[in-house]
């Protein structure tokens, strides 16, 4: 993983988990236990899905900048078949509060995105490798 991986998922995790944090608490005054494990899921749930999805990305760009597209979506398809597959299994559970773990999945996948772009945007990453040979272009 490359430095700019590391600052670019440090930059969206440290907010994403001070929110969390503050759902937690949110949920537990105002559906009690039931609520702060939903909104704990919820949060660990954000968490390592978008974490995955940085890392693989990120691995994949060592590779080829084509592989690196297909990474991002291969992720979100996995992402999106995982959460599904949660939402049927436990679409009826009495473990902990839906509302709570539904809430804090939004807005945890929102300030993680934000804070991800954010930190993109701050990141001096060129577009255009100079050094890169072209084929057929010679030496000029």
């Amino acid at each position: 993983m490359q430095a700019n991986d590391v600052r670019v998922l440090k930059s969206a995790a440290l907010p994403t988990l001070g929110v969390g944090a503050i759902a937690l608490v949110a949920a537990f005054v105002l559906a009690g236990a039931k609520g702060a494990l939903g909104a704990a899921i919820g949060v660990l749930l954000v968490c390592v899905f978008f974490s995955v999805s940085v890392v693989a990305v990120s691995y994949a760009a060592r590779v080829s900048p084509q592989l690196m597209a297909i990474a991002a979506m291969g992720s979100y398809l996995v992402k999106v078949i995982v959460i599904m597959l949660m939402l049927a299994t436990f679409g009826d559970t009495t473990l902990w509060n839906p509302q709570a773990f539904a809430w804090t999945v939004v807005v945890c996948t929102i300030v993680w995105t934000g804070f991800e772009v954010r930190a993109f945007l701050k990141t001096k990453m060129l577009y255009v490798d100079p050094d890169a040979k072209v084929p057929g272009q010679g030496d000029r």
